[in-house]
């Protein structure tokens, strides 16, 4: 079992790439504070982590606030393939030429499934 030592620091992130706060995640979402921490807690997400604050990236959640349902799918097949947080993120917020574009972007889209495909080939 992997544990987590630290909330990445938000630098690992794009520059331009937008974060909210957990409870704005939950206002977002429709539910309470504790339901983030909650998916937090079962690794669903990544936060990271900015002077003390975690922010979660809003492109985790689809344009109704609800979590994508791909995203806690890319985090564990990441996870049980012994990959950090931090290398988790840079995945999902990394450009890949072959994809087009980024994984975090292609899980909202037909795209969905390759980017499952890839971690689950990464995590062998």
């Amino acid at each position: 079992m992997c544990v987590v030592t630290s909330t990445p620091d938000v630098s690992v992130l794009p520059v331009d790439e937008p974060v909210i706060t957990v409870p704005d995640a939950a206002e977002r979402m429709g539910v309470v504070v504790t339901r983030v921490m909650a998916h937090l807690g079962d690794r669903d997400m990544i936060a990271v982590r900015k002077d003390g604050v975690r922010y979660l990236p809003a492109r985790y959640f689809n344009e109704d606030g609800q979590l994508n349902r791909f995203v806690p799918g890319v985090i564990k097949l990441l996870l049980d393939g012994s990959y950090t947080e931090e290398e988790i993120l840079e995945f999902l917020f990394t450009e890949d030429d072959s994809l087009p574009g980024r994984p975090i972007d292609a899980v909202h889209g037909h795209l969905a499934r390759e980017v499952m495909r890839r971690a689950q080939a990464m995590a062998f």
